[in-house]
C-alpha cells in the first residue's frame, strides 16, 4: 500500500500519530492580568487555554490544558449598558427560589465570580469540562497564593 520511487519498488508510507493521555500530558503554570480587559474577549481567551486547544498535542477527550492564574479579576470590562442590563440568575431548587442579579451588584458581592461564570459557560457541560474548570484560579488583586508554582505571565494578544 505505498507508493512506487523512481527505481520502481513499492516505498513504505506509514504515518503514526500519537494521541495525549494522562500520563504524557505536560501542564503549564500561566498568569493572566486581567485588568481593562473585556470579559467576553478575556473569557474566551482563557478557555482555550484551560482546554488546551492552544498546544499542538490537544486531544479532545483528555485534560490537555494547562492551570491558569487570574488576577485583578475585580478590573475587568464590560461593553455598553451591561453593568446595568447583563443579568446573572442562580436557582434554590425551592419553589420561587430563582434569583436574578445583575453585573454591577455580583460584582459587588463576588467580583471574582463574573470571570468563573463567564469562563465555565465556554467549557464542556461534562466530567472533563469540570476537570478543566478546577485548572482556573481566579483571584481579586494583583496577587496570587500560587507563586511556588512560578506562573509564566502570557499576554493575551499574542493568543488567537
Amino acid at each position: 500500500m505505498g507508493t512506487k520511487n523512481l527505481l520502481g519498488t513499492v516505498a513504505s508510507t506509514t504515518h503514526t500519530t500519537t494521541m495525549a493521555n494522562a500520563a504524557t500530558v505536560q501542564k503549564e503554570w500561566l498568569l493572566v492580568d486581567a485588568e481593562n480587559e473585556v470579559l467576553g474577549r478575556l473569557a474566551s481567551k482563557i478557555a482555550m487555554l484551560v482546554r488546551g486547544k492552544h498546544k499542538p498535542t490537544f486531544t479532545a477527550h483528555v485534560d490537555t490544558g494547562d492551570h491558569v492564574v487570574v488576577i485583578n479579576a475585580e478590573k475587568v470590562r464590560l461593553t455598553g449598558s451591561k453593568w446595568e442590563d447583563k443579568e446573572y440568575q442562580r436557582y434554590s431548587g425551592h419553589p420561587g427560589g430563582r434569583t436574578v442579579e445583575i453585573a454591577k451588584e455580583l460584582k459587588h458581592r463576588k467580583p471574582h465570580a463574573m470571570v468563573e461564570i463567564a469562563v465555565k459557560g465556554m467549557l464542556p457541560k461534562t466530567r472533563l469540562g469540570a476537570a478543566q474548570f478546577s485548572n482556573l484560579h481566579v483571584f481579586v488583586g494583583g496577587e496570587h497564593k500560587h507563586g511556588p508554582q512560578n506562573p509564566r505571565k502570557i499576554d493575551l494578544n499574542s493568543i488567537k
